[in-house]
């Protein structure tokens, strides 16, 4: 199974659209992979997580096939997450994309921007209501939406994802997991655990995980026997006024056997 970190940032992007705090002027000084659009991954090529402003420019710059998406999934309805309005851009009349369909599955808000976005309009996407802890068969993968701690004004979701054997947690955006989401992991066994650090060395860890969060996380997984052997766990999701760079970022976590994700990433599991 290949897993691809199209993009690592938060909302925001690093550096920012306009911002001149040290950790954006030194990441336009340094580049490389300090450079951070917005948040997603994509697994073979085929199942997609979120679909954020950035994914023109991500299908552009990693030579990637849109149509060969099957499954869409989406956490939630936040912007960086869900730019609704760039999926008209398959429907007729914007695109030639053939008669195959990208099935989408998320909660109620996250549809009602797509279904604004794509009103009137005519495509060929299927969307796929999903509930928490239920599980679904897609077309590539199966899959159990988790509760997440994120947003209290709608039902957010992180997803377990089964797929040719291989088991995988992508776990944002989230800050310390509810208790039922927990008790729902106990007994997995993960060969990936994709976390976020969005606040960095705050002690902010509601919404979204601070660093300690993240390694408070993995040790309870491991303390749980939730990680198979060798199975690596990924931090993504960074935000510039964290004021960690990538090496900052390496500093903090690589001495805890924790991998920080950059654009383009490849693992390979």
């Amino acid at each position: 199974m290949e897993v691809q970190f199209l993009g690592t940032a938060a909302f925001e992007g690093i550096p920012s659209l306009f911002c001149q705090c040290s950790t954006c002027k030194q990441a336009r000084e340094r580049g490389g992979k300090n450079m951070r659009s917005r948040t997603s991954v994509i697994i073979d090529q085929v199942l997609k997580v979120d679909f954020p402003p950035d994914t023109l420019y991500h299908s552009h710059r990693y030579g990637l096939d849109m149509n060969s998406i099957q499954d869409l999934l989406i956490t939630h309805s936040h912007s960086d997450h869900l730019y609704a309005e760039d999926m008209a851009i398959r429907a007729e009349g914007y695109a030639q994309s053939g008669d195959k369909a990208i099935h989408v599955y998320g909660h109620d808000l996250p549809f009602r921007l797509c279904f604004q976005a794509l009103n009137g309009l005519e495509h060929n996407y299927q969307f796929h209501r999903v509930l928490p802890f239920v599980p679904v068969k897609t077309q590539t993968a199966m899959i159990v939406p988790l509760l997440a701690d994120h947003d209290q004004l709608e039902t957010c979701l992180l997803y377990y994802i089964e797929k040719d054997g291989k088991a995988i947690l992508y776990g944002n955006d989230s800050g310390w997991f509810p208790e039922q989401t927990w008790a729902w992991l106990k007994d997995k066994k993960l060969d990936l655990a994709i976390l976020e650090c969005t606040t960095g060395k705050s002690s902010h860890r509601n919404n979204h995980m601070n660093v300690d969060a993240v390694l408070e996380t993995k040790a309870w997984m491991e303390a749980n026997g939730v990680l198979k052997e060798s199975a690596p766990v990924l931090v993504t999701h960074f935000s510039h006024n964290a004021g960690l760079l990538h090496e900052d970022l390496l500093e903090i976590f690589e001495p805890h056997g924790i991998q920080v994700a950059y654009d383009g990433l490849i693992v390979q599991l």
